[in-house]
């Protein structure tokens, strides 16, 4: 039997042609008739694997959570190393697909990979000892800072005219243009004294957990 001339259709081949073009189109790329020609196939035959096209992007938006390592939960870590590690893997793959992200922000709903990563952080924080409650608290928590990290950047709003900002109007943005030249550097240091203050605060907190405060 001859081979056929093109690709099967599939659902990894959708979801995988679709999160290339939110990432160098963005969200409003996505139809189903755009995919269908990237796909080289007819409109129709999408909704063998997806009834909408939200459910598309809710399909990206779980492939990226995918991306995330969970591993740092299971191998032994102590609570703070591996929430760390963890909100490092998650903002990197944020940061490698961020036109996703305001999909992501809607919350887990019924996604697998995202819902496995909720439970993966509400697991570990309980077997560390911390109370059910304050376990959902430092979930939300987190998602709240590595996603808003991932939203915008601080260094790349400003713009790299030294003529846009009189002093006489910003007297402290005299070097605010430079920042945009500097935006990978900043918006780093700025992920990393937030994810310290964080975890500095919570292992206070823990302690009066432990201690029965």
């Amino acid at each position: 039997m001859a081979r056929p001339r093109k690709p099967l259709l599939s659902t990894a081949r959708i979801v995988g042609t679709a999160r290339a073009l939110v990432d160098t189109e963005g969200l409003a790329a996505v139809s189903t008739r755009r995919l269908a020609a990237e796909l080289g196939v007819s409109g129709p035959s999408l909704y063998n694997h997806f009834r909408t096209k939200d459910e598309i992007l809710e399909a990206v938006a779980d492939s990226v959570s995918a991306l995330v390592d969970l591993s740092m939960f299971e191998d032994g870590r102590d609570w703070r190393t591996a929430l760390r590690d963890w909100a490092v893997s998650y903002r990197s793959a944020l940061r490698d697909h961020p036109n996703i992200v305001p999909v992501l922000a809607r919350g887990p709903g019924r996604r697998p990979a995202a819902l496995r990563l909720a439970d993966a952080v509400y697991g570990a924080m309980v077997e560390a000892g911390w109370p059910p409650a304050q376990a959902t608290s430092i979930g939300a928590l987190m998602r709240y800072f590595i996603m808003g990290s991932a939203l915008g950047s601080f260094a790349g709003g400003f713009v790299d005219d030294a003529g846009a900002y009189d002093p006489a109007d910003y007297p402290h943005l005299g070097q605010a243009h430079l920042l945009a030249e500097q935006q990978e550097k900043i918006d780093e240091r700025a992920f990393e004294t937030g994810l310290t203050a964080l975890l500095d605060g919570l292992a206070a907190q823990y302690e009066q957990v432990r201690n029965g405060a």
